[in-house]
């Protein structure tokens, strides 16, 4: 038996959720099939006596922050976000007493950064992210290419600022901090937040990627959904049936089906069909799509995502706490976030370390205070808390994993003494682990779709070629974090697919189609040629 609807969305991951809303929204058929039992991909939760831990993602500025899912209006649909102050903590060291600090008031933030210059310097920064917030977070995750606000960006900063505006955005997180802070607070609170992406201190567009993540603490801080991550996944699917998408779980696709260049629809593993009028949507990594559900690849493409990086494995920690940490920074007791484990010389330790390729025994990691941020996630006085760090790339053995878990144990007993006494329960997730729960992941549990490094973004994303969301197939698209702008819980890779969608079946979208697919079609042929003709 043939099923037939305008579009399949494949994977009910937030991404693909966003587009089967947004289909459904203007009217479209939709059918989001799910290959597990519960929606959300990366953004879940496990729920165990009377505990609710998240599974991979839990912390979201980018989502509180999102034109896509503030358009979405999911508070409609059930979603409350919780939030705590201070934002972040980074410690200094373990003999730090309090750690540099972000609170959620910028003015309380720039007074605890140690001299007024650093404080004039942090809300000056504030400043600039307030007049170019809106546009550039539309050019991020709302339109591509992102030439309307790409222009509403530098109408804001202005044309004598623009060239200054353009080194800014390009600088090393270690340059951005020396060039802005005289002392370390305001350094660390950048540096610590460029973290979040697999980028060295000194690389190339860390600055980015440290200040956005700090200006968005500083302007919604950093939240998660009131009940555990899974709500948000939860209020998607509502915010997505409520449009009339139908969203299927338990239903893995193993097959986009291609008929004269146009994908027509999928197959399952159970052997259904299920036709496609218009599009197919795919919120999958892009190894995934090109290499298991596209049966025919053109070799240049196939020869490109053999260069294609993951980010760096991820091994996540999962702790139930008897009461909280007793931080020796007192700052971070009450805070959502910490950074802890390295000053800014250990980060440029810590980071050599994974470049050579060995599993750092003075770790940095990035660690979650779920009960601080939302009290409903244990019971009253105790602690639901994670910690993650990383792995070098290439390494995911359980082995090395678990020295990771190891030197991160050992660096806890320095910052928060005695916290071996509360652990009721420890989870961990390896990236092997990661992977078993969610192949979009990757082998080494990459938890944003791909390298955020220059090389690997924009039109470069998931390979060198035109960008966005179309495929060398006419009506398919990835819509995962897989493109651009690539990973975090934002909604903006599934909103570009569904956009590009839509804009190809209008009458007036037929000539961009046609153009995109030729080109894709014939750079992949042409690369395929040329690389065979020089073996």
């Amino acid at each position: 038996m043939v099923e037939t609807v305008d579009a399949v969305v494949i994977g009910a991951g937030h991404n693909g959720l966003v587009s089967a809303a947004v289909l459904a929204d203007a009217g479209w058929d939709v059918l989001v099939l799910e290959e597990r039992d519960v929606v959300g991909g990366a953004v879940g939760s496990v729920v165990r006596d009377g505990w609710v831990m998240d599974e991979c993602s839990a912390c979201h500025p980018l989502a509180a922050a999102s034109p896509v899912l503030r358009s979405l209006d999911l508070a409609a649909h059930g979603l409350r976000w919780a939030r705590a102050d201070p934002v972040v903590v980074h410690p200094d060291g373990p003999a730090d007493p309090d750690g540099a600090t972000l609170w959620a008031d910028p003015a309380r933030t720039a007074a605890g950064l140690g001299s007024d210059a650093d404080g004039q310097a942090w809300l000056e920064l504030v400043a600039l992210w307030r007049r170019v917030r809106d546009p550039l977070l539309g050019a991020l995750l709302t339109r591509w290419p992102p030439v309307r606000d790409t222009a509403r960006l530098l109408a804001a900063v202005g044309l004598r600022d623009t060239p200054e505006l353009l080194r800014f955005l390009t600088l090393s997180v270690s340059r951005m901090g020396r060039e802005q802070f005289e002392g370390t607070a305001g350094r660390l609170l950048l540096a610590g937040n460029a973290m979040h992406a697999d980028i060295a201190p000194d690389g190339l567009g860390s600055g980015l990627y440290g200040w956005l993540l700090a200006m968005l603490a500083q302007d919604v801080g950093f939240p998660s959904p009131e009940g555990g991550t899974a709500r948000l996944a939860d209020a998607l699917q509502r915010r997505a049936e409520r449009a009339g998408a139908e969203v299927r779980t338990g239903d893995a696709v193993v097959r986009v089906e291609v008929v004269a260049g146009r994908a027509v629809g999928v197959r399952t593993a159970g052997g259904r069909s299920v036709r496609a009028r218009r599009a197919v949507v795919a919120d999958v990594s892009a190894p995934a799509l090109y290499g298991r559900l596209l049966a025919q690849v053109p070799a240049g493409l196939v020869r490109a995502l053999g260069r294609f990086e993951w980010d760096l494995p991820t091994v996540k920690l999962n702790y139930r706490l008897a009461r909280p940490l007793p931080w020796t920074a007192r700052g971070g007791r009450a805070a959502s976030v910490l950074h802890v484990g390295a000053d800014l010389p250990g980060l440029h330790r810590w980071w050599g370390e994974l470049a050579a390729g060995r599993v750092p025994p003075e770790p940095f990691a990035l660690v979650g205070q779920m009960s601080t941020i939302d009290p409903s996630r244990s019971p009253a006085g105790t602690e639901a808390m994670w910690l993650y760090t990383h792995l070098p790339r290439g390494v995911t053995d359980d082995a090395s994993a678990t020295r990771a878990v190891e030197a991160c144990e050992r660096m806890l007993d320095r910052y928060a003494p005695g916290w071996r006494d509360l652990v009721l329960d420890r989870w961990v997730q390896r990236p092997s682990d990661l992977f078993a729960t969610n192949a979009n992941l990757g082998p080494g549990g990459a938890i944003n779709g791909g390298t955020a490094a220059p090389w690997q973004q924009l039109v470069l994303r998931p390979v060198p070629g035109l960008g966005g969301p179309r495929t060398f197939v006419t009506g398919l698209y990835l819509g995962s974090a897989a493109i651009h702008p690539g990973g975090g819980v934002h909604g903006g890779c599934g909103y570009l697919a569904a956009r590009a969608a839509l804009t190809d079946q209008a009458w007036w979208g037929a000539p961009v189609r046609w153009a995109t697919t030729a080109a894709l079609r014939g750079m992949w042929s042409a690369v395929g040629a040329a690389e065979s003709g020089q073996r």
